[in-house]
């Protein structure tokens, strides 16, 4: 079986998703293919150099991922040329492991971290999709407070997502991240009992 996990922004996705590996879920996550289909070296970072231009580069050829979000978070019309070249490559490798797993390990839970799982139409690849949900105005703060930016710089990352209370609209499972870690852990263990996953 697998599920979806997504949310917003700041919402907690890492720490249900290390909730549920701790009860034994395969874990597969986008924003670590992200990082890897643009490491040196790989097609997808030549393509956006050449699209973005040679300054999103470091000295020793790695991506500038600062000067890239700098470009892309405040235009819409650069932020999808970059979905372009990235989401194909993304969505192949996730395809490839949740078909791995699924063959070497098929009475276990897969889990997959998609943090623009709405946004990108990825919903048919899953059975399920579990939502991390924390208020708009809390999820704004956390993420000030947690990548260090003005609030001006975090309201244009708000709005380049689906707003919060949409995704908790469609949520097939919600996790309400916005009390203590044991109230979330406790909604965890739920999920998994009811799931029949012990």
């Amino acid at each position: 079986m697998n599920i979806g996990l997504t949310g917003g922004i700041a919402t907690g996705k890492s720490t249900v998703a290390k909730l549920l590996t701790e009860r034994g879920a395969l874990l597969i996550d986008l924003d670590r293919i992200a990082r890897e289909i643009v490491e040196i070296g790989q097609p997808s970072l030549g393509r956006i150099a050449e699209r973005f231009g040679q300054a999103v580069l470091q000295e020793d050829g790695s991506l500038n991922r600062k000067k890239l979000g700098q470009i892309v978070f405040g235009d819409p019309v650069e932020r999808k040329a970059l979905e372009a070249i990235t989401h194909p490559a993304i969505r192949a490798v996730m395809k490839q492991r949740m078909a791995d797993y699924e063959r070497e390990f098929p009475r276990k839970l897969t889990v997959v971290d998609v943090p623009l799982l709405y946004e990108s139409g990825l919903t048919s690849y899953f059975e399920q999709v579990m939502v991390v949900y924390v208020p708009r105005g809390e999820q704004l703060q956390r993420l000030i407070k947690r990548d260090k930016l003005s609030l001006e710089e975090a309201e244009r990352r708000l709005a380049a997502q689906m707003d919060i209370e949409e995704k908790k609209r469609r949520a097939d499972i919600l996790i309400d991240n916005s009390g203590t870690l044991a109230e979330t852990a406790d909604q965890i263990e739920q999920f998994w009992q009811g799931m029949g996953l012990s």
